[in-house]
């Protein structure tokens, strides 16, 4: 039996730190919104042991990759000694705000609960992908959802009407981020690092009144603040959007991948040709309708 999955991604339509916490993680509210782009995936019974093979020549395909822990993770709280044959087929860039990694580890835990006929719940396996990364629950469901405590705990929503019919424009600019860079920095700005409270809350809203113009001011990202200081062509990048017609643009995640929101497809589309024609196109550009 051989499965292929699609992986996709998300963006986040705010970011909001609320202070770092005993444990060393830090508290935080975030609404995550799928984005239909994302790697393809193939799994397999076969051999035996744990086979992981990937498209991208930068990508581990040990210990160090997150399919390789979530299938590992997996195969033990299922019990199953059976040999498993993954491939990733790296269409995402990495290092990019946008969840990849994150996403490839929960279609893994999914995929292979399939594989082998549903050994486990669902609930073991948000728990399985909580202790492996703060986004990876995320991606076990198909919907936008309100994520707190460290991000692993995961409410879902329905679909947002003030997005209905819009369109994303996402720019990668070739660089990454390292989230543990943007959160280690983040302390120098006291103002982002301590957020208010309930900001993800007021969105959500927002969004759900059907009025994105409305709800404009009320998208943010505190960890915009570090990334900005170092990397200051991801503000320009925003500042080009938002004069050429999109309602909406932001940094997804810890970056470097900024989002915009435009009107529909074709705006979305017509931005990226004026993005291309003013910063080049040597990065990762993606123009993709809402779901």
């Amino acid at each position: 039996m051989r499965l292929e999955k699609k992986s996709p991604c998300k963006v986040n339509l705010i970011l909001n730190i609320l202070g770092k916490r005993a444990d060393g993680f830090h508290e935080l509210e975030t609404v995550m919104q799928p984005v239909n782009l994302g790697d393809e995936m193939t799994f397999a019974r076969a051999g035996t042991g744990l086979q992981l093979t990937c498209s991208h020549p930068e990508l581990p395909v040990d210990a160090n990759n997150l399919v390789h822990r979530a299938a590992t993770a997996f195969l033990a709280a299922a019990k199953i000694t059976d040999g498993v044959k993954i491939h990733l087929q790296k269409n995402l860039p990495l290092a990019g705000g946008i969840g990849g990694g994150s996403a490839n580890a929960a279609v893994t835990f999914s995929a292979l609960n399939e594989l082998f006929g549903a050994p486990l719940p669902l609930a073991q396996l948000h728990k399985l992908a909580a202790a492996l990364g703060s986004d990876v629950p995320f991606f076990l469901y198909a919907q936008p959802a309100l994520a707190t405590g460290r991000g692993e705990q995961v409410q879902l929503l329905e679909k947002f009407p003030a997005l209905h019919g819009k369109a994303f424009f996402l720019a990668h600019p070739g660089f990454g981020i390292s989230t543990l860079w943007s959160y280690q920095n983040l302390a120098r700005f006291p103002a982002a690092l301590n957020g208010q409270a309930g900001r993800a809350q007021n969105l959500i809203a927002l969004l759900q009144a059907g009025d994105l113009k409305a709800a404009a001011g009320d998208f943010y990202n505190s960890l915009e603040a570090p990334a900005f200081a170092k990397f200051p062509v991801l503000e320009l990048y925003q500042e080009f959007l938002r004069e050429n017609g999109a309602v909406i643009a932001l940094m997804s995640g810890s970056g470097s991948t900024t989002f915009a929101i435009a009107e529909n497809l074709a705006a979305a589309e017509a931005l990226a040709e004026k993005f291309k024609s003013q910063f080049g196109d040597n990065g990762w550009l993606a123009a993709v309708a809402i779901q």
